[in-house]
């Protein structure tokens, strides 16, 4: 009970105290939140990347965990086509119950729980966190899988609209800065003969990397105050249910399968819980395919986390002890 009580304490309550702040927040003021997806999306995020694809040595699993993270999604997608054929969804209902399911909020809650879960106690060594790079050089491949897979994927399952072809969201693909700061990190780590780090401008990627967390998070209570809140209907609770339970289940049985070792099977494990991603609300209000269904599977999910990403985090380190 002691650990439970510190990983909720210390892991979980600093992420949601930021989420409930920028809630907050989005309800007192006029806030833009389109202005702070995109500082997010354009500065904060390849910024990080960049950061950590650059500084960080990937450990021998790296296509593996590609491999996993594809894999995952695939289940997610199964498991979502078993969900609407039981209830007999028509299709826009269906595709969109897969977004609730396929899609999860890597960035603005991975990111901030694997940093805060690697930083504390019991990883820290001698007053070092030997841990905490390599974790998170994992949880950017699954970002990276995760953002390239709903700006696709997502825009495609969701297109009952048909606002945007499926080209047009391949193209926006590759509007995103952070396609192009992984293989650029790659390029100056492994091509030129040059120590980044010791360029002036270093300091300032540095503090953008930094600043990802905080804003992402607040961004994030931002964007859920303008969620309607409402009971919710069978089918959110039904999403809710496979997305926090469901998603770490499916995680299990795929490191069993890859045979992970313990540091990367606690870290996809952890990555795999996180709630529904906000972009599958977008993009569902974008395409007007349920998006009530969308926003509620969001915001219930991520109420509910708190709770379930403890739990998660405490049997992972039960599960896969290092």
């Amino acid at each position: 009970m002691e650990v439970f009580l510190y990983i909720l304490s210390h892991n979980i309550l600093p992420i949601m105290f930021i989420v409930c702040l920028g809630f907050v927040m989005g309800k007192c003021f006029p806030m833009d939140v389109k202005t702070l997806s995109k500082l997010n999306f354009y500065v904060f995020v390849p910024a990080f990347t960049f950061y950590q694809v650059y500084t960080t040595v990937l450990p021998d699993s790296i296509a593996w965990v590609l491999v996993f993270a594809l894999s995952l999604l695939l289940l997610n997608h199964i498991a979502a086509r078993f969900i609407g054929k039981l209830r007999h969804y028509d299709m826009g209902m269906r595709n969109a119950m897969m977004n609730a399911l396929m899609f999860y909020n890597s960035g603005n809650i991975g990111i901030p729980l694997i940093t805060l879960v690697f930083s504390g106690a019991p990883f820290i060594i001698n007053g070092e966190t030997p841990y905490l790079a390599p974790a998170l050089a994992l949880q950017v491949v699954v970002l990276i899988v995760q953002n390239l897979s709903v700006n696709t994927l997502g825009f495609y399952n969701a297109g009952i609209g048909q606002k945007m072809s499926w080209k047009e969201a391949i193209i926006s693909v590759f509007k995103m800065p952070t396609v192009y700061a992984i293989p650029l990190a790659f390029f100056m780590n492994l091509c030129v003969d040059y120590d980044l780090t010791t360029f002036s401008l270093w300091a300032g990627i540095k503090y953008l990397k930094e600043g990802l967390v905080p804003i992402a998070l607040f961004t994030l209570g931002v964007q859920l105050s303008r969620t309607q809140i409402s009971k919710p209907s069978w089918d959110v609770i039904l999403a809710v249910i496979m997305r926090l339970a469901g998603g770490p289940l499916l995680a299990l049985l795929l490191i069993g399968v890859f045979r992970f070792d313990h540091f990367t099977a606690q870290v996809l494990m952890m990555s795999s819980a996180v709630p529904t991603a906000l972009n599958s609300a977008l993009i569902a209000v974008e395409r007007d395919n349920h998006p009530q269904f969308a926003s509620q599977a969001v915001l219930y999910s991520t109420l509910l986390s708190p709770i379930t990403l403890t739990f998660v985090v405490y049997i992972s380190r039960m599960v896969f002890p290092i």
